[in-house]
């Protein structure tokens, strides 16, 4: 989605979980900066991969969910446990950096695309394991874009994957490993914060899915 419809969405969001506007953008500036060196792509050159069956994974995913699923496979940072479990790679990881950061570095090693998130509470993340991305890469904000530093619209990374595969022309897409009543939860992560994110994250998929969009759940 372009910000100016997503501007809204993210005020709420910044209001209701007390984040900071300038603390996104100051992680904003802090990813492009670490990624100067790094072979940031055009988001276009994905578009391709968007006219077949769109298939984004989630956090709750096992492996023989992934066994026969055919056309592009988006896969939500912590899914790529997941996939290293049963051998495949997805086209594209999203991610902000949480999670076993060793399967989601190995993903991008077999031929992943890395689209890295910045947001306000995640710099010590980004300083420690963006070195350990060499592959092509996007980087994204939730808050307003700059230079190379885009905003597809989302909040958590399965929310934000659909996002992305919408803003670039998806039509069908295939939700497998959500559960937005059953959090997965992190370590040190807190169970009411997670709530919170999935109910934003249950809202921006389904409640914001465009009528021309067709949706399934898996």
């Amino acid at each position: 989605m372009d910000f100016a419809e997503w501007e809204p969405v993210y005020s709420q969001i910044i209001q209701e979980m007390g984040y900071s506007v300038i603390d996104d953008e100051a992680s904003a500036r802090l990813l492009r900066s670490l990624t100067l060196n790094k072979v940031l792509i055009d988001p276009d050159v994905l578009r391709p991969l968007m006219r077949c069956r769109v298939n984004v994974i989630g956090a709750a995913a096992r492996p023989d969910d992934l066994e026969e699923i055919e056309g592009t496979s988006i896969c939500a940072g912590s899914a790529a446990t997941a996939f290293m479990e049963a051998q495949r790679t997805p086209d594209i990881l999203v991610t902000d950096l949480d999670g076993v950061i060793r399967d989601q570095k190995e993903c991008c090693r077999q031929g992943a695309v890395a689209v890295i998130h910045a947001h306000g509470d995640n710099n010590d993340l980004i300083q420690a394991h963006i070195d350990g991305f060499d592959c092509r890469m996007i980087i994204t904000t939730q808050s307003r874009p700059d230079l190379a530093v885009v905003n597809f619209g989302g909040f958590t990374d399965g929310d934000r994957a659909v996002c992305m595969a919408r803003h670039l022309g998806a039509k069908d897409i295939h939700l497998i490993g959500f559960d937005f009543r059953n959090p997965v939860i992190k370590e040190g992560e807190d169970i009411d914060t997670k709530v919170k994110k999935l109910s934003w994250a249950e809202r921006i998929i389904i409640t914001m899915n465009p009528a021309h969009v067709s949706l399934t759940f898996r």
